[in-house]
This record gives C-alpha cells, structure tokens and sequence, in this order.
C-alpha cells in the first residue's frame, strides 16, 4: 500500500511538473508574445513617457502607411490634426473649456516615445467644447516594418474632462480607464472612411488592471496593440479589411481582461 501511495504521489508530482511547464514556457509565452506579424516591433518599449521620464499612456494602437497616408487616412476617419502648442492655442483652448465653445483642433501636451516627442496628434470632438475628446498621438516606430511601409505606433484615450494632475497639481485632463475602447473606436472609425486593407494585433503593454499614466490616472488593457494597415495613399476601398487572426490563448486572455476590467467601472 506504501509503495502504491508513493507511486501515485511520484506521478502527481510528474504531471503538475508537466503542467506547469506547459503554462509558464508554452502557454503564456504564447499570450503575452506574439510579433510575428510585425516582428521588427519585438524589441520595442511599449509606454511612453513624460518630459520627466515618468511613464505616460500606453501604447495601443498601430498605422502601417507613409506620413501623409497616416494623415489622410485619419481626417477621412473623421480626426481632426491637433494644433501645435504657442499662446495662441492655449488661450483658445482655455475659452473652449470656460466657455463651451467649439475647437476641433484643440493642442495636446507633449509625450515621448523613444526620447522624442509624437510626430503627429490628432482629435475627435465627443462634445461641444474641447473638455471632452478622444485623441491619439502616434511616433514613427519602423522606417519599414513587414509591408515594406513605415509603422507608427500611438496611445489614443479617451479625455473625460478636465481637472488637477493625481501627481503634480497641474491642470489637464483626466482619461477613461478603459484604453482599450478609443482604441477599438479608432480602428472602427478608420473602417467606416474606408481606408484599410488589414488589422492585425501585436503584444503591447501586456495585460493590465493597475496602471497609472504620468498625470496619475487609472488605466486599464489587455495589453494588445491594434494595427491598421492602411490602403496606399488613403485611397478609398470598399473591399472588407483582412482580419488576422490572434493566436486562441490571446483572444481567451483578451476577453478576460475586458471582463475583469468592466467589473471595475470606466467612471
């Protein structure tokens, strides 16, 4: 019976070992690692920073195309380019705010990616004034990636209103927690201009229920980077867009995380 009970306990032993091999060198690896549509973005960081060098927004989502196909696709998707900082746009912005009035092309604050600040911004008014807006931010990541194109990486979020940094005290505004909802409105607003050939995921940040940007707010993702493979030159198509699949374990641990996240709110 000892030698019985030791035989059993041995391979209890064998098979949780095996178990745990398989989760921790095969399966999750799988999850949390998966380039291989844009592989020259492996090595790349995924969070970009403050002037400070303290982390800001994550990156979320992705264009394959030139600069002025990125810029085309985007005002086709119905993104307004945002206006350079200077005095003149601070003050219009600050009346948009007080006075509720109207500015599509409100600036954004600076943040960097690579120790450089983004390349092009854009916004989408989701109100009268400029309190209220979805914006993205996006840097040249790749002077070529896959395609043989440029891939701009960027972090677009949702700005709920506007108030004083968690951090510095500083007025700005305030994001959603849910990341993950600007980034699929801006893959499907590109859809809706009909400027796509093909989306596709890549790892990003990784699932996350806890972070914090660089004005202190609460975010959370499951850790996916969207790319949009944009038609040459913006041109309008009326071709359904390709859709590469995840691997199975990623699309489970995706529709986790958004489960575990909507549980927290996205007030």
């Amino acid at each position: 019976m000892t030698s019985r009970a030791g035989r059993i306990t041995i391979l209890t032993a064998a098979i949780a070992a095996l178990l745990y091999g398989a989760v921790a060198y095969l399966i999750l690896p799988a999850a949390w690692t998966h380039h291989e549509h844009q592989p020259g973005l492996a090595q790349k960081p995924m969070v970009t920073r403050t002037k400070q060098g303290i982390p800001g927004d994550a990156l979320n989502v992705g264009l394959v195309g030139t600069k002025e196909t990125v810029n085309r696709a985007m005002q086709l998707a119905g993104w307004y380019p945002a206006d350079p900082i200077d005095m003149e746009s601070s003050v219009e912005i600050v009346g948009s705010v007080l006075l509720d009035r109207p500015y599509k092309r409100a600036p954004v604050s600076p943040l960097y990616y690579e120790g450089r600040v983004e390349d092009m911004a854009f916004e989408k008014p989701a109100g009268r004034s400029a309190d209220r807006r979805h914006h993205v931010r996006f840097w040249q990541a790749l002077d070529k990636g896959a395609e043989g194109r440029p891939v701009y990486l960027g972090s677009v979020t949702f700005d709920r209103g506007v108030g004083l940094s968690h951090d510095t005290g500083q007025v700005t505004h305030h994001i959603s927690p849910n990341i993950d909802a600007d980034r699929d409105g801006l893959i499907a607003d590109l859809n809706k201009g009909r400027v796509l050939e093909a989306i596709y995921q890549v790892t990003g940040v990784g699932p996350t229920l806890n972070a914090k940007n660089g004005e202190g707010d609460p975010y959370w993702t499951d850790g996916e980077i969207w790319i949009a493979r944009l038609t040459p030159d913006a041109e309008t198509t009326y071709k359904t867009p390709l859709i590469l699949a995840s691997p199975q374990i990623v699309q489970w641990k995706n529709a986790v995380m958004q489960r575990l996240g909507q549980t927290r709110g996205d007030k």
